[in-house]
């Protein structure tokens, strides 16, 4: 997938997204840039740095999702995070830093599920017969016995004689005993036996400002320190379909190079992360120098640094960010990209205005995309035994119903199909388990009806979410 081009990464994009070629095409050039600039002499790889961008619409347009996807299509590091949250440095709250300590999270997660991928065969063969131990535990030794293969070297006397042939009688019992308790619980038969095994603990009391630092609320103790404290752990009694997951977690975690992990993970990060920088626009200042806007300029000039390119420390290491992928997105309702710093907007070279959605996107995102709407409420109410059909002249009504509200309220995009479509499939969902018959066919006057038309026009407030 990494080597995909242009094109190709709009085509894949296509599958989920509809409209915003424009967008498309510049994250997709955005991409293959990456794979050139891997191939070229070390010396310039460093100077080349990433184009980041700004994507400019209302919510609901595909602003996120086509960042989601991107970063999926080739398996990069991706966080979203909001401007918003951001507070300038002195005050209480999220500093900008930790967008970058987010990335390096998902980075070492994404490297460890790839890694515990490979063992997952040793590791779930441990994992077995760790609850096979814990449903038959190994009998204790007598403090008399003795080990089989000592008492080889002592088989003059004759009790000694009659003690190996015991001890081997046993270990021959305990090895049947364990491939009988193997056998039972690979056929699914101790699914419901319960078993006591050791978790990690993972509830702390927030810590909130300490010593007048300003601890992230990813952070906990154990971190701050390093991991040089002792990770909790507590007992737990779980059926053993339960204990199976936790127990394959833990072996696969001893059976992986952690180092390793972390060690490519970082490099990840530093050269595929993409930062979705969400609610943008909301940071922007508004002409007005006074009240709220100071500290808007100072979360602007906070992230400066981080888009630019410096070093910033996390738990794991420090991890340079010059060549991580920052997309912008915002609404720019009353303020513009101009508005921004002049510092932070030279490093958003690229700006594109998203288009709105109008009634033929929304008739093709119900019915063309892999995950499209449609689909999803009908493979929802197959489970109870009905298969939903939808009319082409109700999925247009659908359309169009979505296309008014959000011309007379707010423009919530796509969103508003989902509003729609729950109002609309409401009560066919409710009496789904109960209906005899196989099939329900929603045409364009079940949805008029249900709209009831000649009233959606003087009260669509009931409809809003």
């Amino acid at each position: 997938m990494k080597d995909l081009t242009p094109r190709q990464i709009v085509q894949e994009l296509d599958r989920y997204i509809i409209g915003q070629e424009e967008a498309k095409k510049v994250v997709a050039v955005a991409l293959r840039n990456r794979l050139r600039r891997s191939k070229l002499p070390l010396e310039l790889q460093k100077e080349i740095t990433p184009k980041n961008i700004i994507l400019i619409g209302p919510t609901g347009v595909g602003k996120t999702e086509i960042a989601r996807r991107l970063a999926k299509l080739v398996d990069a590091p991706f966080v979203k995070v909001e401007a918003t949250k951001f507070t300038e440095v002195g005050y209480v709250g999220r500093d900008v830093e930790s967008m970058v300590r987010d990335l390096v999270n998902t980075s070492i997660r994404n490297v460890k599920e790839k890694y515990m991928s490979t063992v997952k065969d040793k590791a779930k063969e441990n994992a077995e017969n760790r609850i096979a131990d814990l449903l038959k535990p190994l009998p204790k030794k007598n403090k008399k016995s003795k080990n089989p293969f000592d008492m080889l070297f002592n088989a003059g006397e004759e009790e000694d004689k009659d003690e190996i042939n015991t001890e081997a009688e046993n270990y021959e019992l305990i090895k049947r005993e364990q491939e009988t308790l193997l056998e039972k619980l690979r056929s699914g038969q101790l699914e419901e036996e319960i078993v006591e095994i050791e978790v990690e603990d993972n509830t702390s009391a927030p810590i909130g400002i300490l010593g007048g630092m300003n601890i992230d609320d990813s952070m906990n103790l154990s971190d701050m320190f390093g991991g040089i404290l002792p990770k909790k752990t507590k007992k737990r009694r779980l059926p053993v379909r339960e204990a199976r997951e936790i127990l394959l977690q833990q072996e696969a975690q001893n059976l992986i190079d952690m180092d390793m992990v972390i060690s490519e993970a970082l490099k990840e990060a530093e050269e595929n992360g993409i930062i979705f920088l969400d609610e943008i626009d909301k940071i922007a200042e508004k002409g007005n120098k006074s009240g709220p806007d100071v500290s808007r300029e100072g979360v602007q000039r906070d992230i400066l640094p981080i888009v630019e390119g410096s070093t910033v420390n996390t738990k794991y290491g420090p991890v340079n960010t010059d060549h991580i992928l920052f997309i912008g997105a915002g609404a720019f309702h009353t303020t513009k990209v101009s508005d921004l710093i002049p510092e932070l907007q030279g490093r958003f070279p690229i700006s594109v205005k998203l288009n709105n959605l109008t009634t033929e996107h929304f008739v093709s995102i119900l019915t063309k995309p892999e995950n499209a709407l449609i689909k999803q409420y009908r493979e929802l109410i197959k489970t109870e035994g009905v298969e939903l059909i939808f009319e082409e002249d109700a999925i247009v009504e659908i359309s169009q119903i979505a296309t008014y509200l959000n011309e007379q309220q707010e423009n919530i995009g796509a969103r508003r199909l989902h509003t729609v479509i729950e109002k609309l499939v409401e009560e066919i969902s409710y009496y789904a388990p109960d209906y005899e018959q196989e099939q329900f066919i929603v045409s364009a006057d079940y949805v008029k009806n249900v709209f009831r038309k000649t009233d959606y026009y003087k009260d669509m407030r009931k409809y809003i979410l």
